[in-house]
């Protein structure tokens, strides 16, 4: 096969925490794909807002307050923000997804939209129609 082609990359919630936090939760190809200059890293505000409920529910914990630590993480590496606009609402109707998650449509409704690649380790963001997905296996 010739050289590897330009992705764009829409990371789910996980697999953007995780690459900060836990990088070894990351499958080696996932690692790579986030790593290389050649793909385009987005990222949804919907997952800004899940990492604030998850800190709320002491779900996930940071080293300084989670408005401190997104504004740091964004300068570290800085991502594409996917917007969330009245065209993605109106996607989340083709997506077909086994559950009803709303900050999930929302992400895969983006990423159909955009066309962009999905990474994600959650299977049921895997099992989706619709859209493509870089599985965290």
């Amino acid at each position: 096969m010739g050289g590897h082609a330009f992705v764009k990359l829409l990371l789910d919630t996980h697999i953007w925490l995780w690459s900060l936090l836990a990088p070894e939760n990351l499958a080696r190809r996932v690692a790579k794909a986030l790593m290389s200059k050649e793909n385009e890293l987005w990222l949804s505000p919907i997952s800004t807002w899940e990492l604030v409920m998850l800190v709320e529910r002491k779900r996930v914990f940071l080293d300084k307050p989670v408005t401190d630590w997104i504004q740091e993480a964004m300068r570290k590496a800085p991502l594409k923000e996917a917007p969330i606009t009245h065209e993605v609402a109106l996607e989340t109707q083709h997506v077909r997804l086994n559950h009803g998650d709303p900050a999930d449509r929302l992400i895969a409704a983006t990423a159909r939209l955009l066309h962009l690649t999905l990474v994600t380790a959650d299977e049921r963001l895997m099992g989706g129609k619709g859209f493509s997905v870089l599985a965290n296996r």
